[in-house]
């Protein structure tokens, strides 16, 4: 393909035959594993398929494919930390205490979907929502911690209420 070609609507097709592999290369080197790497690779093609753009160049149509991938990456990262946050948690359980293979599959989804909330959030509403909500803290014990009035906590506390019956 050449350049002139960008300036006009390409298709996920052509795109994908002159990027997946080059995308999935980058993600290999980057994740060290070509499962992953396949995936997200697979995965920001999709992206791409459900928000398709022009691109003006070979170059652009590669920085933002980067681009996404990376954003994918991080994601995938935040994913697995809090995967192993959960299985660090099994692990010091009795066993006689551990929740079913479906209650620890649920459980971990909420923490994912939880993780996906907060981080949507303004840093310190998610805070305060958490050390209210998650912590049993009080509105002032968190205007201590944060640094802010009690007024602004139960402000920041209502918005990340507010946010969580948005989305769900």
């Amino acid at each position: 393909m050449n350049s002139s070609d960008y300036l006009s609507p390409p298709s996920v097709e052509t795109l994908y035959v002159d990027h997946h592999p080059w995308l999935q290369g980058w993600l290999r080197r980057r994740l060290g594993n070509a499962a992953d790497a396949a995936d997200l690779a697979q995965d920001a093609f999709l992206r791409l398929l459900a928000s398709p753009r022009i691109f003006g160049s070979l170059p652009e149509a590669r920085v933002y494919l980067r681009t996404m991938a990376g954003g994918l990456c991080v994601d995938l990262w935040r994913r697995r930390q809090i995967e192993q946050a959960w299985l660090d948690t099994l692990a010091a359980l009795p066993e006689d205490r551990a929740p079913s293979a479906e209650h620890q599959v649920m459980v971990l989804q909420t923490l994912q979907e939880m993780d996906t909330l907060l981080r949507s959030l303004p840093a310190k509403a998610a805070q305060a929502f958490v050390m209210s909500a998650g912590c049993g803290l009080s509105t002032v014990e968190v205007a201590q911690e944060l640094g802010v009035s009690d007024r602004m906590v139960r402000k920041y506390i209502a918005q990340a209420m507010l946010h969580c019956l948005k989305t769900a």
